[in-house]
């Protein structure tokens, strides 16, 4: 009896007509938040996905094997709104853990519940996290997440550094007026427990429609800011991230800085995203979707996934154009879209 023959040939990478090849995958879990950070939604939260909506973990299996394993994506973060609301999350990690073209996995949470899932996650073959913390005051933390968690996502933390999920990452996005004075502190936390600091310039990504460039703390203030305290060392870029790094002298603790505004490095862009409920955006800022999770419930084979891919990343434009005159915002605000 003959064999059928072997497919040898090399997959072609996930690229887009700019020439700009993607690896990166942030796969949001759920839309649901239990924080209400003033930034990103109202006080009564948002009309949540349906459940019925949101991706199986048999489907987010299987859209992350197919990019894994054909345009080769080899990293994916899980996203949400706030992924460790997601039930059987350890689970879950550990089957695309076990995928035979396994891509890297990172998780992006505010940290609530992390002290309780650390340990099980490392298990399941989490490799590192990255925790939002906009503030180290607790009556601070209070009024800009309308949420008195701040022990919470401190424990959750330091479970994360001693579970070996490294590098612990904490994202803290500053706003004038609100949080700006702690820019020096937060990288000083870092120094401190052994994380690494990073600093995101805020985005018109709010649920209400709020954000205001004059609020905006630019990545020149956040560097003045830190250089007021710190000596940096120039690091860079490392391959196609979106944070410049500095190193503090003195120490091996990275800052980063991510100018999604001011320095925008969508030249070098290699993410895409895939939502909740199954849509694939080519951009953070994208205006249009790609509808996975009908494929998916139609019965469509691997390849017809592929090609939707593939169909959109070449309809990738070249950059946000947020200083545009032409720019639009996009209709899902940032709970809705995944980090």
């Amino acid at each position: 009896m003959s064999r059928p023959l072997l497919d040898r040939t090399a997959p072609a990478p996930l690229t887009d007509r700019f020439g700009r090849v993607h690896a990166d995958l942030r796969v949001s879990l759920t839309d649901r938040c239990n924080l209400r950070c003033t930034y990103c939604m109202p006080a009564e939260g948002l009309d949540w996905l349906p459940r019925p909506e949101l991706l199986t973990d048999d489907e987010v299996v299987r859209l992350v094997g197919v990019a894994a394993r054909r345009p080769g994506i080899t990293e994916v973060r899980l996203t949400g709104g706030e992924p460790l609301l997601r039930r059987g999350l350890p689970g879950l990690v550990a089957r695309l853990h076990a995928l035979p073209d396994a891509p890297e996995l990172s998780l992006t949470t505010h940290g609530i519940g992390l002290a309780r899932s650390a340990d099980a996650l490392r298990e399941a073959g989490l490799g590192r996290v990255n925790v939002s913390l906009d503030t180290l005051r607790p009556e601070r933390f209070a009024a800009l997440t309308r949420r008195d968690r701040l022990p919470d996502v401190l424990a959750g933390l330091r479970a994360a550094r001693d579970a070996g999920l490294a590098p612990v990452e904490i994202n803290t996005v500053p706003v004038r007026g609100v949080n700006d004075d702690e820019i020096a502190d937060l990288a000083a936390c870092a120094v401190e427990h052994g994380y690494r600091a990073r600093f995101i310039e805020s985005m018109p990504l709010d649920a209400q429609g709020a954000w205001d460039r004059d609020r905006m703390v630019t990545a020149e203030e956040i560097l003045d800011r830190l250089g007021e305290r710190f000596e940096l060392i120039p690091v860079g870029r490392r391959d196609n991230a979106p944070a410049e790094e500095w190193r503090i002298a003195g120490t091996d603790t990275p800052v980063g800085v991510i100018a999604s505004v001011t320095r925008p490095f969508c030249g070098s862009c290699d993410r895409v995203r895939l939502t909740a409920d199954g849509q694939l955006r080519n951009c953070l800022f994208a205006t249009e979707e790609s509808d996975l999770r009908a494929l998916l419930r139609v019965g469509a084979d691997d390849t017809a996934i592929e090609a939707a891919w593939r169909a959109s990343i070449g309809g990738k434009g070249p950059g946000h154009a947020i200083d545009s005159p032409e720019f639009r915002r996009p209709e899902r605000p940032m709970s809705a879209i995944g980090g």
